[in-house]
């Protein structure tokens, strides 16, 4: 049976609605607030300079950078570490299916059937997408919260200071780690509540009348 395209995609629509509204949100109060700085400084701030200034990019990549650094760790992490109990875990003593080597068959992605190095690099392309991710969102966040610094020091009347300078100041490593420790906080929370706890229907918990220490879903 064929299903309309809307609900074979359905999760994803749904989450990148949800994150340009979200995205939408953070650039018009975040321009407000930013406004209210220049206003102070007899200035005014137009939403298509702000969209371009370093505090919008500060903010966004500062929050992309801990969402892939989650990922690119959760699917590397689990490859090895066990959480007996827990549905994100995989078995404690047998294989599973995601650890078995690839099959070139009929519908087999491109990479598996042409091997080699193609192969090589596709039996790691997930955590390499989100390592890839990171880096770039790391970088996007430096960038933005260095010019962001600028701009301040700019409107208050201060000397620029050197992106080398910058990296030594507490700022742009208090904005990195307070957005990290979350984000781990809650990949330890999703791990050890599911030991115990349970939600009918959804692929991240086990069946409802599992033992707690059953180990995977």
């Amino acid at each position: 049976m064929k299903h309309p395209f809307l609900y074979r995609n359905s999760l994803s629509i749904v989450f990148l609605v949800l994150f340009a509204f979200a995205l939408l949100a953070q650039a018009y109060f975040g321009w407000k607030e930013q406004q209210e700085t220049y206003q102070e400084h007899g200035e005014y701030l137009a939403l298509s300079s702000y969209l371009r200034s370093g505090h919008f990019v500060a903010a966004t990549f500062e929050n992309f950078q801990s969402e892939f650094l989650q990922m690119a760790l959760y699917v590397v992490l689990t490859i090895f570490l066990r959480q007996i109990g827990s549905a994100e875990s995989k078995s404690l003593n047998e294989k599973e299916e995601v650890d078995r080597e690839p099959v070139n068959r009929p519908d087999a992605p491109s990479a598996v059937k042409k091997g080699g190095w193609r192969l090589a690099i596709y039996k790691h392309s997930l955590s390499l997408a989100f390592l890839m991710l990171f880096i770039c969102s790391w970088i996007g966040h430096l960038y933005g919260s260095y010019h962001s610094l600028l701009e301040e020091n700019r409107l208050e009347g201060k000397a620029p200071i050197a992106m080398r300078k910058f990296l030594m100041e507490p700022q742009f490593w208090f904005e990195t780690f307070q957005n990290w420790q979350s984000e781990f906080l809650s990949v330890a929370s999703i791990v050890i509540l599911s030991i115990y706890l349970r939600q009918k229907g959804s692929p991240e918990s086990k069946p409802v009348d599992s033992p707690h220490m059953e180990t995977g879903k």
